[in-house]
């Protein structure tokens, strides 16, 4: 029997901005996305191969080897994208209970890819819907460098069972979090969950589709992504995640 699925609930690109507006997360469909980012989906596609050959995060905490990532880091401005210097991800405890409090050092994405076009398109896009919600909710704060922080993942199921979100229901501790659903394939699970971080109120549905988007408010609500596991050899799930912090990148000493 096949596992039951709740389909996003996505929204047409109009509408994206006001959905996060009110609600604190939008869901974005494909071709909705190639629209928001200025460019096609084949493009975006031809993307996909860089999640085949990451090297392994070596800073799970609970003793797994289901992930494998890339991370790197730039500046939004006055719509410039500009790739900052290898940095450290690190998060405070007060957001990742688990892994917060260290610095990680992680492979940087690869120079090839980010002096695509449609990356920069891609992260500029998300740049300005930062600034733009930014804007609607602080409208007297002055227009600031959006930092920008890109994670490639690729979750599989080497120990049977691979932990999108080994830290539980969080949030990231910045303005703007995008999940992009790169591929997945021979899995099961992988739900994604949406709650307010000060009401009862959530959603849960599971992103399939190749390059749809998931963009949460992060200072509205939680999210977290249920485990996965194989429904064929070599089962994984594969996401680009984006943040975005106003004035400044998370750092131990701020």
């Amino acid at each position: 029997m096949s596992e039951p699925q709740f389909l996003p609930p996505a929204v047409a690109l109009e509408q994206m901005l006001p959905e996060l507006q009110t609600k604190g997360y939008a869901v974005l469909g494909a071709h909705d996305v190639a629209r928001w980012a200025h460019c096609s989906l084949a493009e975006l596609n031809a993307l996909c191969s860089d999640w085949h050959d990451m090297p392994p995060d070596l800073y799970l905490k609970d003793g797994g080897h289901y992930r494998r990532r890339r991370h790197s880091c730039f500046a939004y401005q006055a719509g410039v994208l500009t790739q900052v210097a290898h940095r450290a991800h690190w998060q405070s405890l007060d957001y990742n209970a688990l892994h917060g409090g260290m610095q990680r050092w992680f492979e940087p994405m690869r120079s090839d890819t980010v002096a695509l076009p449609v990356w920069q398109q891609l992260i500029g896009a998300f740049g300005e819907t930062a600034q733009a919600l930014r804007a609607f909710k602080h409208p007297d704060a002055p227009r600031t460098q959006g930092c920008i922080e890109a994670h490639q993942f690729r979750i599989d199921t080497t120990d049977g069972i691979g932990r999108p979100t080994p830290e539980g229901a969080h949030r990231d501790g910045v303005d703007l979090v995008g999940v992009f659903m790169v591929n997945r394939t021979g899995i099961k699970g992988g739900e994604t969950r949406v709650f307010e971080a000060q009401g009862p109120g959530g959603q849960r549905f599971t992103l399939t589709e190749p390059w749809s988007l998931l963009l949460l408010d992060d200072a509205r609500v939680i999210h977290e992504t249920t485990p996965i596991q194989p429904l064929a050899p070599s089962g994984h799930r594969d996401t680009l995640v984006l943040t975005c912090l106003a004035g400044a990148f998370q750092k131990e000493d701020a």
